[in-house]
């Protein structure tokens, strides 16, 4: 009874992101001070990086909640499913 596993949808698609969209998404992943003057609480680092994901899903045409990384390869290359331009 062997079964085998699919890693990938095989509705994704690879994308390459730039060392700059790289940047901003390891950015947003990073720790927030939890001060909250005034009861104003920041976002989380991962409310922060779901918005960073979401903008450059927007930019490169990818559905953001679909990313998933592709074993050795960088950073730089992920699996996500194409948004369909109407």
């Amino acid at each position: 009874m062997g079964s085998s596993l699919q890693l990938h949808s095989p509705m994704k698609q690879e994308f390459e992101m730039t060392e700059e969209d790289l940047e901003v998404i390891l950015d947003a992943c990073k720790p927030v001070p939890w001060f909250a003057p005034g009861g104003y609480w920041p976002k989380t680092p991962q409310e922060n990086a779901n918005a960073a994901w979401a903008l450059l899903g927007e930019k490169m045409g990818f559905d953001y909640d679909t990313v998933e990384p592709i074993p050795g390869k960088s950073q730089n290359f992920f699996l996500a499913v194409p948004l369909i331009q109407a």
